[in-house]
């Protein structure tokens, strides 16, 4: 593939790049605390948290992932992606209105903190910075797709340079900064993806070739039984994949009220759905135009021969975007879960100055970034290394957090039976069975996790009236 672009194209890019970086910097200013950087002053409004929110879970995976996977399958994936977004319109229906009980929290493992104590609070903070660690990876290894489509390096000097930016002014700002730039963000690529697939779907001569040339199945997920069964189980696995993971719940903690919170989840739920299609579609696209390619270079690939100069640096600057946005929102968390979960606890006894939290979160920052790039460099697809990270999180934290929230009588038995046994069904599925019946561990295991807590509620509430 020819990688090389204009000096137009390339100069929009290094101006979206320089921009970021300015944006970022600026926001960075007035950061005094570890609170100021976590949420700043929790006085946002509802544009700027639903565009926080789209940014950050409209990354690489459910963009360049969502194609490859439309690539190599069909459109039953970009619909199962759906699941995700009806995710944020229950979490804006059901968990955003409760939000003003956590007004001095900073994280899921100070939510958890306050109802099972303190050592359930390590946990969960263990566990909230290896599933932004996967995540994370799943934009490393977009990027790393990008840049070596386009500039005629290898992913992992494009990694450094793409994810060096992002690093920059999220480790320096903390969430001002990154709400700064996802507003950015946000709205170059709600242009750049639309614009890449009605630019390509022109360059094949229209639907009807894709149409014409593909069999039916990959384009229509409702053909066949079985397809309806697997699109079943991955709507299941995007609806509790991700729900109430750090970097969303972050969000949740920082607008000024429970109303613009419920306000702005719910158009980014609604905003999410035809961002998925539209993305996944290009996958077909991409077919059409080349049927043995990288499924991972769909996307790039329909950019660079479809999308003509000066339009193509716009579509370019939109992926990054994609990919910086949610890469830094998962960072972030995952160095505030590490510094107010794991180290303030583990250094209870003493004395912890305000300049040495905010010097250890930004430390954990490139820490993590480190992780994530070897994760990435260790699992291939980029919507396979989010599965993965799923597995590290709903099946052992939804569950005992949902009720924790809804007000249930509850103590850290409930979560480490249910959490405990989510796990292990996790691991049984998934390694032991290797995912029969297509429905991904999990979902297995956040159904084991469920059943637990309510034998153990309900057991527990019998001995109490004894």
């Amino acid at each position: 593939m020819n990688a090389s672009i204009s000096m137009i194209d390339s100069a929009i890019i290094i101006l979206f790049l320089v921009a970021n970086l300015l944006i970022g910097f600026y926001g960075s200013k007035k950061i005094r605390t570890f609170s100021e950087y976590s949420v700043w002053q929790r006085s946002f409004g509802s544009f700027a948290i639903c565009a926080t929110l789209s940014a950050s879970f409209i990354g690489g995976g459910y963009t360049m992932g969502n194609a490859a996977k439309v690539y190599s399958i069909g459109m039953i994936y970009a619909f199962g992606l759906l699941g995700f977004s009806l995710k944020e319109i229950l979490v804006a229906w059901l968990i955003a209105p409760k939000m003003h009980q956590y007004t001095d929290c900073h994280s899921v493992g100070d939510i958890m903190g306050k109802h099972y104590g303190l050592t359930i609070k390590m946990i969960t903070g263990v566990f909230s910075v290896l599933i932004c660690m996967g995540i994370l990876g799943a934009q490393v290894s977009a990027i790393g797709a990008l840049f070596t489509t386009f500039f005629h390096m290898g992913p992992l000097l494009g990694i450094l340079i793409g994810f060096g930016v992002m690093i920059a002014y999220a480790a320096a700002g903390g969430m001002r900064s990154i709400v700064y730039t996802d507003m950015l963000q946000f709205l170059v690529l709600l242009i750049g993806i639309p614009l890449t697939f009605f630019v390509g779907l022109h360059h094949i001569g229209g639907w009807h070739v894709i149409e014409n040339t593909l069999p039916a199945s990959k384009i229509n997920p409702f053909l066949h039984l079985h397809n309806v069964w697997v699109l079943g189980g991955l709507v299941l696995t995007f609806i509790f994949g991700e729900i109430l993971v750090p970097p969303y719940m972050q969000r949740l903690f920082m607008a000024k009220s429970t109303k613009q919170t419920q306000r702005a989840t719910f158009w980014a739920g609604i905003i999410s759905m035809p961002i998925f299609i539209i993305a996944g579609a290009i996958g077909l696209v991409a077919l059409v135009m080349h049927p043995h390619l990288d499924p991972n270079l769909a996307i790039p690939y329909v950019i660079q021969h479809a999308v003509p100069i000066g339009i193509k640096g716009i579509v370019i600057a939109s992926l990054l975007a994609v990919i910086m946005s949610s890469a830094a929102g998962f960072l972030n968390a995952a160095a505030i879960a590490f510094t107010s979960d794991i180290a303030m606890p583990f250094c209870k006894k003493r004395e912890i100055s305000a300049q040495t939290l905010l010097r250890l979160a930004r430390l954990a920052s490139i820490v993590v970034g480190i992780g994530a790039v070897v994760f990435a460099l260790a699992i291939s697809n980029i919507l396979d290394i989010l599965i993965y990270a799923y597995n590290l999180w709903a099946p052992i934290i939804l569950v005992p957090l949902l009720a924790a929230m809804f007000g249930l009588k509850i103590t850290p038995k409930h979560f480490y039976v249910s959490g405990g046994l989510g796990l292990i069904a996790t691991l049984i599925w998934s390694l032991g069975l290797h995912e029969p019946f297509q429905l991904t561990a999990n979902v297995v295991g956040v159904a084991v996790s469920f059943v637990a807590f309510v034998c153990v509620y309900c057991l527990s509430q019998m001995g109490n009236q004894c």
